[in-house]
């Protein structure tokens, strides 16, 4: 069975951890998990460098349009996702992806733009502590879930709160899509909340 693939959105201004929580977990579980269960991409607004917080460049795989379709989409958040909100081209990307990806999940602000493309209307979702009126204001048919890890708001769809809870929620989907085998391995190369 081929890999399932793991496209991580990356744009200027997002939170680092964000984007290279998910990507670590992913990337570790693909590597280590049995019959090699996940492949990571980036994919970029265009195929340009991406500069997020405090200068983290990513240099995308792919630009939107020529991304071939993922299994799983990782949104993140951070400051970065604020004039995002305004673009239509992204919105319709992600309304387009959800439709046909596997599982789609986002970290932190990240869910700001579920909710703007429409994704998250009349669900449950979390979002960063700091962000909770906001998650609201952009749609007030969903209830915003405080003081929740990750949310799970619809079938294939998942939302976590702020930066670290994106690490938790990807090892999460490791253990549904990969196994628990292949989610320990990972959280024990990672040394996920270790303890001496």
């Amino acid at each position: 069975m081929s890999p399932r693939t793991v496209a991580i959105l990356a744009f200027d201004d997002m939170e680092v951890l964000d984007y290279a929580g998910p990507y670590e977990v992913f990337n570790v579980a693909g590597e280590l998990g049995a019959g090699t269960p996940f492949e990571v991409r980036s994919v970029g607004l265009t195929g340009a460098p991406v500069v997020g917080r405090g200068g983290f460049t990513v240099l995308p795989t792919h630009a939107l349009e020529e991304c071939p379709p993922p299994d799983v989409l990782v949104v993140p958040g951070g400051a970065g996702v604020r004039p995002l909100l305004e673009d239509e081209r992204l919105l319709a990307w992600l309304r387009e992806r959800a439709a046909e990806v596997e599982l789609l999940m986002s970290v932190c602000t990240g869910s700001l733009l579920l909710a703007r493309a429409g994704l998250l209307a009349r669900r449950r979702a979390t979002t960063h502590h700091t962000a909770f009126d906001e998650l609201a204001a952009l749609d007030p048919t969903l209830t915003v879930e405080r003081g929740q890890r990750f949310v799970r708001s619809a079938e294939r769809l998942w939302t976590s709160a702020g930066v670290s809870a994106g690490v938790d929620l990807a090892l999460k989907v490791v253990d549904e899509l990969a196994g628990t085998a292949t989610k320990d391995v990972t959280v024990a190369e990672m040394e996920w909340m270790w303890r001496s």
